[in-house]
């Protein structure tokens, strides 16, 4: 049986999701705590792999499993082994055809981000943080030359494994509510560190150091160097794939409306 998991997590106390030696990742926590409800050695494949200090809402993995149960047992089962930073939101059986990576349409990540005088504290790990005001126009206009199918080679990571660099970014939202910024990006993949260097820029951007249209000239230059730094982790949520409906799965959890 081929079964698909919806997964939240803070990323705070973990070096990302992917498993490494450490064993301190995402990953390693839900095979350890599936290997222990299962009683046999559970390998997951996830949608999309986040650095560390990232959080998720909804991180979608599958794995097969010679294991009958109900899917509620397989949430309360497995969330019984789990630390209390990480839990199972829902779980699901799909076909073998399904494949939590290959068959997403497009995935989703917000940034939220503080706008206060003085840094986080409650929430600090959880938001990312200005002290200068943001222009949200500026920004606006900035995020318009980012859509549409583009080389993102500027906002790429030196250590990115994607093979092309070529992504289609379909949606750049940001708002405002009281002190908090929203960012929202959707596109059909991501680069390594593509939305945290995009971050860099429309903060620069907002801030009125460049105008809007720096970041097309960005863009264009296929040049990390052209860019603003990377932004901070802290603020950065997965927030979950995209499928097709034939394939019957979630398209957020509960926690999606609880950002700010």
């Amino acid at each position: 049986m081929r079964l698909a998991l919806g997964i939240s997590y803070n990323g705070q106390a973990y070096q990302g999701w992917q498993s490494q030696l450490s064993r301190q990742t995402v990953q390693d926590q839900l095979e350890l705590a599936l290997g222990k409800f299962a009683a046999q050695r559970v390998s997951t494949l996830c949608a999309g792999r986040t650095d560390a200090g990232v959080h998720a809402l909804m991180q979608v993995v599958h794995f097969d499993t010679s294991l009958e149960r109900a899917p509620f047992s397989w949430v309360r089962g497995t969330n019984a082994y789990l630390p209390r930073d990480i839990a199972v939101q829902w779980a699901q059986p799909v076909p073998p055809a399904f494949h939590c990576r290959a068959s997403a349409r497009s995935r989703r990540y917000a940034y939220i981000l503080l706008e206060s005088p003085v840094r986080p504290s409650v929430d600090h790990g959880r938001v990312g943080w200005v002290f200068k005001p943001l222009d949200l126009k500026a920004m606006q206009q900035a995020g318009e030359h980012l859509l549409g199918e583009h080389d993102f080679t500027s906002f790429r990571a030196s250590a990115c494994q994607a093979l092309s660099p070529t992504k289609i970014l379909q949606r750049v939202d940001i708002s405002k509510r009281g002190a908090y910024w929203r960012f929202e990006f959707e596109a059909n993949a991501f680069l390594h560190h593509m939305i945290r260097n995009l971050m860099g820029c429309l903060i620069v951007v907002g801030q009125h150091k460049q105008p809007p249209d720096w970041v097309r000239d960005v863009l264009l230059a296929r040049d990390r160097d052209a860019g603003a730094p990377t932004f901070s982790p802290d603020g950065l949520y997965f927030l979950g794939p995209r499928y097709a409906a034939h394939w019957g799965l979630p398209d957020n959890t509960s926690a999606y409306d609880g950002l700010p």
